[in-house]
């Protein structure tokens, strides 16, 4: 038996060492509420802290279609949280949410005593949804078990300040619109987004009960990479849901038998619609929040939560983006058959070498002092890799030499559409794919136009008072003082007898008349009429002028365009309307930028949409109505270069104006042969294509509809004559159809 003055002597002891533990338990909890372990959120800091919001981007009709974040958080208000969301919260995560003021002490004595004295992990945690939402404010620095305990405390004082400061109902939506549900991503409503491609208010139980489920482990719970751990998680959710009388045992059942729907929707930049619309939308708010900042504001693109309203039709590039794939997946089987295994992304060693001592990798490995020989080396050598193709991306054993090659032979695109009297942007292509080629074939690239220059050469000779209904002739010369430059046309029927009306010279795209109507205008008075409809690139002085060597971007090109049907005034593509905040205040409007004085007559203009619809009714690109049957009101133009290196065409609509690009961004390499590099077969069927398509939808029926302004009697008078005059017998008498004609090209500037 153990004697009274031991027993009282441990009794001593034991009182010490429990007075002297609560005294340092004291000393602790006092040392965190000083600061000692880094400060404390204040009620004055919890009352005005902010959190990061990203920026939303909208096409016209209000799709969201991008964002811009560091993370993807948006909040949301308590309104648009439906009932059942937050009954599945609470349920799984805190039952007894509101009974408690930011600490469940049931649930803390039951972690002391069962985690962490009987090392029973499967008890849970104590974390309220108060504490939770402190620690989504202030996220823990993992630094060992003494630290995990100061950041508990800490997480207890915050959020007895939060219960303090704000209503059950507010620290619901604040720890909704904070939480990570993995995925980079912040919030309910970019979650529901993301996950179900829905608004928050419209999720149904078991999509709510799946996104609840995975606040517990954001990857491990991941729907999309774990269905069936997500599934059986979701049910446990729906149990809770039901222990705690928000479902019926009925309802609980029901709920549990149905298959996890997904509707994921990754708001990256290399994915989704419009990829380099956005890009583009980016790098123009960039600029905008750079002048802002300047004067004095504080906006950041990733972090303010801006919103930002584009002039984008999201019908409209969702079908323009399915046009542009249907044809070129066929148009690169097509290029790549034509060459055969004599391609030059195959054979030509010269080629392939420039091309890979001008990629990244080699100067990459060069910056590191490497010799050209182990430069070389290492690019052999294959290791996993994915490469893209148009079925797909594959994983598959190569090197860097041979992804080189491989994406040498891809063919590339651009393809705009703007509304003509505005400049808004209503269809944005940049390339095939925003992923692999990042370059924006719109707003980047200036290549040759080809033909698509001629409509301003004929616009300036008209101007100029030379007759619609001039002949010109279309044998082929020889300018002795140019080195004896001799342009062609790419017809095989001999053309030295004939003489072509402008009209039908343009709609056929007859590069020697062409030339021809540019000495007779002037090189200075076609570069001037170039000028007043908005092409701002520099033009070389030349008579090739004529047969569009000149290097313009598309979005320069199609502003000159719109021209045609907006009253001889040229516009600036635009892409943005307005900017909003976070509380839809608007921050800055965008105005069309329209050329104040036309660039021609009205008559002239008249001339020229006829001109060009016959080139879709009978020239170049008749195919339009012989292939396509399209039978809207359309202009256009056709645009081949030297070589078959860019594919152009221009579709001219009365709402609408599109011009499209097709080529290799490798321009060493060109088509095969004119037939299939040609602009009527390399780039109008995109737009023939998408026409079509809009054709079915009756929500375009005002655009696809329209029609043109009937032209004026005077302009159907002068354009009233033979397309075409064979020579007199005399003329063709004294003409070698074997002999080029030789003369000067006249540089007429009057």
């Amino acid at each position: 038996m153990i004697s009274k003055p031991i027993i009282n002597k441990v009794l001593k002891i034991a009182v010490r060492i429990i007075v002297g533990l609560a005294l340092v338990l004291v000393i602790f909890l006092l040392s965190i509420y000083v600061g000692a372990w880094g400060k404390v959120a204040s009620k004055k800091d919890l009352s005005e802290f902010n959190y990061q919001r990203a920026s939303e981007v909208y096409t016209a009709d209000s799709v969201l279609i991008g964002k811009y974040y560091l993370f993807d958080r948006q909040p949301i208000t308590y309104n648009d949280l439906p009932q059942h969301l937050i009954d599945a919260l609470v349920a799984i995560e805190d039952e007894r949410f509101y009974g408690h003021h930011g600490i469940d002490y049931t649930s803390l004595l039951r972690v002391i005593f069962k985690t962490i004295l009987l090392q029973d992990q499967s008890a849970g945690g104590g974390s309220t949804l108060t504490q939770q939402l402190a620690k989504n404010l202030y996220p823990r620095v993992p630094n060992g078990k003494v630290r995990l305990a100061v950041d508990k405390v800490k997480e207890m004082m915050v959020a007895s300040r939060l219960e303090d400061l704000y209503s059950k109902e507010e620290l619901i939506t604040l720890y909704l619109n904070t939480v990570s549900f993995g995925d980079n991503t912040f919030g309910i409503k970019s979650a529901s987004l993301k996950f179900f491609n829905k608004k928050a208010k419209d999720l149904k139980v078991e999509e709510a009960a799946t996104l609840v489920g995975m606040l517990k482990a954001t990857y491990g719970y991941n729907p999309r990479v774990f269905p069936e751990n997500s599934l059986n998680r979701r049910n446990l959710v729906l149990q809770a849901m039901a222990n705690n009388s928000y479902l019926t045992k009925a309802q609980k059942d029901s709920l549990s038998e149905l298959p996890t729907k997904l509707d994921y929707r990754e708001f990256d930049h290399n994915d989704g619609i419009a990829p380099y619309f956005r890009e583009e939308v980016r790098k123009q708010l960039l600029q905008w929040v750079k002048e802002q900042n300047a004067n004095g504001e504080e906006y950041n693109i990733y972090t303010s939560g801006l919103k930002i309203y584009t002039t984008l039709d999201y019908k409209m590039q969702v079908l323009a983006e399915e046009a542009m794939t249907e044809h070129m997946k066929a148009l690169q089987q097509s290029f790549e058959k034509s060459y055969g295994s004599n391609a030059p992304w195959l054979k030509d060693t010269k080629l392939i070498q420039k091309k890979i001592q001008n990629s990244p990798v080699y100067r990459s490995l060069e910056r590191m002092g490497l010799s050209k020989e182990q430069i070389l080396d290492s690019l052999k050598k294959k290791h996993t890799m994915t490469l893209m193709d148009w079925e797909g991306e594959k994983t598959l054993q190569a090197s860097s030499m041979d992804s080189i090659q491989h994406y040498m032979k891809f063919l590339n695109t651009g393809s705009l559409s703007i509304d003509p009297t505005t400049g808004a942007v209503k269809t944005w292509i940049g390339g095939v794919n925003f992923k692999y080629f990042k370059y924006d074939h719109i707003s980047q690239s200036k290549r040759q136009v080809g033909s698509t220059f001629k409509p301003i050469v004929y616009t300036a000779a008209i101007e100029k008072g030379i007759a619609p209904c001039t002949y010109f002739s279309a044998q082929e010369v020889a300018y002795d003082n140019l080195e004896g430059w001799s342009p062609s046309n790419s017809g095989k029927e001999d053309e030295t007898y004939l003489n072509y009306s402008m009209e039908q010279a343009l709609s056929n795209s007859i590069n020697t008349v062409a030339v021809k109507v540019l000495e007779e205008t002037g090189i200075p008075n076609v570069i001037g009429q170039a000028k007043k409809m908005g092409i701002t690139s520099n033009l070389p002085h030349l008579p090739s002028l004529a047969l569009g060597t000149a290097e313009i971007k598309i979005n320069e090109l199609i502003g000159a365009y719109a021209s045609y049907v907006n009253a001889g005034k040229s516009v600036t593509p635009f892409a943005i309307t307005h900017i909003a905040n976070t509380k839809d205040s608007i921050l800055a409007n965008f105005q069309p930028v329209i050329a104040k004085q036309p660039a021609f007559s009205k008559e002239t203009g008249m001339l020229l949409l006829e001109m060009m619809k016959a080139t879709v009714d009978k020239g170049t690109a008749a195919r339009i109505r012989s292939k396509y049957n399209l039978p809207n009101a359309i202009a256009g133009k056709t645009g081949t270069t030297q070589n078959n290196k860019d594919a152009w065409f221009v579709g001219i609509t009365p709402k609408l104006v599109s011009i499209t690009w097709v080529g290799l961004d490798t321009y060493e390499i060109g088509f095969k042969s004119t037939s299939l590099g040609q602009g009527a077969n390399a780039a109008l069927p995109i737009f023939a294509l998408w026409l079509q398509k809009l054709n079915k939808e009756k929500q375009f029926n005002s655009i696809t509809q329209a029609r043109f302004e009937n032209p004026s009697r005077s302009v159907l008078d002068q354009l009233d004559c033979e397309p075409v005059k064979r020579d007199g017998f005399f003329k063709r008498l004294f003409k070698n159809p074997n002999k080029t004609k030789t003369k000067k090209f006249k540089n007429n500037s009057n």
